[in-house]
């Protein structure tokens, strides 16, 4: 309680700064005062600025978003394992986020400091820290992460003022997906698998992960185990060093979240089991960026999986 009302104290304080960050440049469906809009979102509806400057975003799809659409924030939350922003996007574009705290406990002092107009986070991950973060700056959530990150971009973009930019950057993704997976023949019968380690376990990635979706509108197979029949969350399911086996594939793509990880790959990839797979021996596994195939979940991450599928998977 004392951290909120502190906040409160330091946002009234700070209003006069923030006025100044909000547009004079109206579009359509302001608010009366000619600078805000109204966004429906997953915690309710919120009045934001027509165009905001200041943007502080809580979660690894929203950095993607705000990038994607020309709009450089100004704080980030960080996953815990890995530290820096997307390297997809060059080190100057990225090099003056400044970190708010982790994507699980964002640091409130540190966000109100920044003085944003505009905050994105997700109820899945900062639920919890929604009345705070909304005394601070208008707040929009989207619900979910990974199998609406098409829905997720959309509604972020809208809050960002980039809806049509946004619109059309998503068209244009898809397009290529579906070209993409015309220049490989019959897609659905090159069976994909997708195989992360993380520091405690290793998964396989379902159809409705984020990198599992982009292998959807390509219209590419997957290996019968990742298809998750039966199981309620399609997103990954876990499997064991002794089961290795599981992650066949025609062609396997592997990544590691952190450094951690990146040691568990390197002792389960040189042991006999991995090398014994189908995919490994024909010379068919391919390491890929983490930050692209996992944790990027936005358009210009997606696009990022393209490249690689149109350099791994040969056409037909």
């Amino acid at each position: 309680m004392r951290r909120t009302v502190l906040i409160l104290l330091t946002v009234a304080a700070l209003g006069a700064g923030l006025t100044g960050c909000t547009s004079s440049d109206p579009v359509a469906g302001e608010g009366a005062g000619g600078d805000t809009r109204t966004i429906t979102h997953a915690m309710g509806s919120t009045e934001v600025p027509a165009q905001p400057k200041r943007v502080v975003v809580l979660d690894s799809d929203k950095i993607d978003t705000a990038l994607s659409l020309g709009v450089v924030p100004i704080g980030a939350a960080q996953a815990g394992e890995v530290a820096g922003w997307p390297s997809y996007f060059g080190a100057e574009k990225v090099a003056g986020i400044k970190q708010v705290g982790l994507l699980t406990e964002p640091d409130l002092e540190a966000i109100t400091a920044l003085q944003p107009d505009l905050i994105l986070g997700s109820k899945f991950r900062q639920e919890k820290f929604y009345d705070e973060l909304s005394a601070i700056a208008p707040t929009v959530f989207t619900e979910r992460v990974g199998i609406t990150w098409k829905e997720n971009f959309l509604l972020d973009g809208q809050a960002l003022g980039k809806e049509q930019e946004a619109k059309d950057l998503l068209a244009g993704y898809e397009k290529r997906a579906k070209d993409l997976g015309a220049t490989l023949g019959d897609a659905a019968a090159r069976k994909i698998s997708i195989v992360r380690f993380r520091p405690t376990e290793i998964r396989v990635y379902g159809p409705e992960s984020f990198s599992g979706l982009v292998l959807g509108d390509v219209g590419l197979g997957r290996p019968e185990r990742q298809l998750l029949a039966g199981k309620e969350d399609k997103r990954f399911d876990k499997v064991s060093p002794e089961r290795i086996a599981e992650v066949d594939g025609d062609i396997i793509f592997v990544t590691a979240f952190g450094e951690k990880a990146a040691a568990e790959q390197a002792k389960v990839t040189g042991g006999s089991l991995w090398k014994n797979l189908t995919a490994v021996q024909a010379g068919k596994a391919y390491v890929v960026a983490d930050e692209t195939w996992m944790t990027g979940i936005g358009v210009t991450a997606a696009g990022k999986i393209l490249d690689d599928l149109e350099k791994y998977v040969p056409a037909a």
